[in-house]
């Protein structure tokens, strides 16, 4: 087996000499394709979906369950039986745990919670995200239901909800803040990018204001205090006195009985007392206006807010459904303007940091070489292959369907160490060369075909590492994957142009700096990697 090898790397190393002394005829034609490549690879990237995590079937649904303002806890509970026969019918549902009740701001007695156990992923015919569709769609459907799904799986990465979509619009003026945040989730909603569109503003059940008319109250003798407490003694009760039983002390309140004062009508027929000892009708002294209540005015940051959640829509990216918001929010009026919260928030936080990184690694390298290699060209050589791995990765996203998340980004810096190594056992060897009189290309020629065997083992090992995480089997695949893909997509296409486009600019690169050959052997750090 190892005489094969040997026989087989042989050949191979003869089939690359020759490519090599064909490319470096003409490097500058090299290095031109290599510069259109990572063009190309730039324009991949912005056609890939972009996300911050991608979802994971977890075999677990959570669904926000919302019924008309004004129901009572029994309303909310028959309805919330109808959704649960509505889950309980698909096989798919092993569990099904609900609870009347809102949580995180989700509501009163008017809003309920169902979290749901599904069957492993290899027993069921749908994933998750199509099982979500379907009881979305079904649980709608219910009249006086209105049923948010969201994915467990988007949770514990921001300290807020959990969506993947969460922003807030802020302004001082809530009368404005309120018609501005509506017709926003209107024009997000016809977008089509998101789905379960919802938001932290609640009416909750209507209020009768009274407004007394301070001067038809003068006139007659009334004072705005008897109105007052005339309308808590009748209609809210006050307290008379106590009595105890079995250990107990009890207010005793005194009111009008319930059916006296269930209407706003039943108000006006209320009587206060004025100076004179006259009695006269509420109707004549004060205004009655029903209204809906609010049930909180939030505000973030010290400033008045309401915040939008929702899911990403099928067929979209949160990256697409972030643009969509932010060019929305470019049109509110002065004073308004929409802010990222949540997961939108850390989704670009976390690209903008990953870039960071990646440009960081860069100069990191370049000065650790500069100074190993004594050179300010050598080590620009060697960097010259980086981009092309973030090319080979951007290919291989877009040929699997993976999205650009975090876990992807990860998996861009990775190759570049190994690609960077790679060129440092040509670029190193080649200098041996050339302290021994051969020229640039002479010395490349001759020590790529040598290093060519390390440089694929090395390559060929780390794919192979990344090749289980890549098929993606077991729990938590989602995440691995993408990750994998992009390690073994920037090794299989920078380690093969590294064979041709680091010499080429090796050979470019002494040109340029008017080396010639026959010049004495120059100092350079041996790094041979044997």
């Amino acid at each position: 087996v190892g005489q094969a090898v040997d026989r087989a790397f042989g050949s191979l190393e003869k089939v690359y000499g020759r490519i090599l002394r064909t490319g470096l005829r003409k490097p500058g034609l090299v290095l031109g394709l290599a510069a259109a490549l990572f063009a190309v690879a730039i324009l991949v990237f912005m056609l890939l979906p972009s996300e911050f995590v991608p979802s994971q079937d977890q075999s677990r649904v959570m669904i926000r369950i919302q019924t008309a303002v004004g129901s009572d806890i029994s309303e909310t509970d028959a309805l919330l039986i109808k959704a649960e026969e509505t889950v309980n019918r698909h096989p798919e549902v092993i569990q099904t745990f609900s609870f009347v009740g809102g949580m995180g701001g989700g509501g009163g007695v008017n809003a309920g919670m169902m979290f749901l156990t599904l069957s492993p992923p290899a027993e069921r015919k749908m994933d998750q995200a199509e099982f979500s569709a379907v009881l979305r769609r079904e649980l709608n459907a219910i009249p006086g239901v209105r049923a948010v799904i969201q994915d467990t799986s988007q949770q514990g990465f921001t300290a807020q909800r959990g969506f993947p979509i969460e922003f807030s619009v802020r302004g001082a003026d809530w009368d404005q803040l309120v018609p501005i945040s509506q017709k926003l989730m209107g024009e997000l909603t016809a977008s089509g990018a998101v789905t379960d569109l919802d938001s932290d503003y609640r009416v909750g059940m209507p209020e009768l204001r009274v407004t007394p008319d301070r001067a038809v109250c003068a006139d007659v003798g009334v004072s705005v205090d008897d109105v007052a407490t005339t309308i808590n003694a009748l209609v809210g009760g006050i307290r008379v006195g106590k009595y105890s039983t079995g250990g107990r002390r009890l207010d005793v309140r005194v009111k009008l009985m319930a059916g006296q004062r269930s209407r706003p009508e039943d108000i006006s027929r209320l009587r206060a007392r004025a100076r004179n000892g006259e009695l006269v009708p509420l109707s004549s002294l004060v205004l009655f206006e029903e209204q809906a209540a609010l049930q909180a005015i939030t505000r973030r940051d010290r400033e008045r807010a309401i915040s939008i959640y929702a899911n990403v829509a099928p067929g979209h990216s949160q990256g697409e459904a972030l643009r969509v918001i932010e060019a929305l929010g470019g049109g509110l009026p002065v004073g308004y303007r929409v802010v990222l919260g949540g997961s939108s928030l850390a989704f670009r936080n976390s690209m903008s940091s990953l870039l960071f990184a990646m440009f960081l690694g860069i100069l990191i390298a370049y000065m650790i070489l500069a100074s190993q290699f004594n050179s300010f060209k050598d080590p620009v050589t060697i960097i010259t292959i980086l981009p092309l791995s973030v090319a080979g990765a951007a290919f291989a996203l877009l040929i699997t369907g993976q999205s650009l998340n975090i876990f992807s980004m990860i998996g861009l810096l990775l190759p570049m160490g190994i690609v960077k190594k790679n060129s440092i056992i040509l670029v190193d060897y080649a200098n041996a060369f050339k302290e021994k009189g051969f020229a640039a290309r002479e010395a490349m020629e001759k020590a790529g075909p040598i290093r060519l065997r390390p440089i694929l083992m090395t390559a060929t090992a780390t794919m192979m590492a990344a090749l289980p995480p890549a098929l993606g089997f077991g729990s938590g695949a989602e995440i691995r994957m993408p990750m994998a893909i992009a390690v073994i997509g920037g090794l299989i296409l920078s380690t093969t142009l590294s064979l041709i486009v680091v010499p080429a600019f090796y050979v470019v690169s002494d040109r340029l700096a008017g080396k010639k050959s026959g010049v004495g052997p120059q100092e350079q750090p041996n790094l041979s990697i044997t």
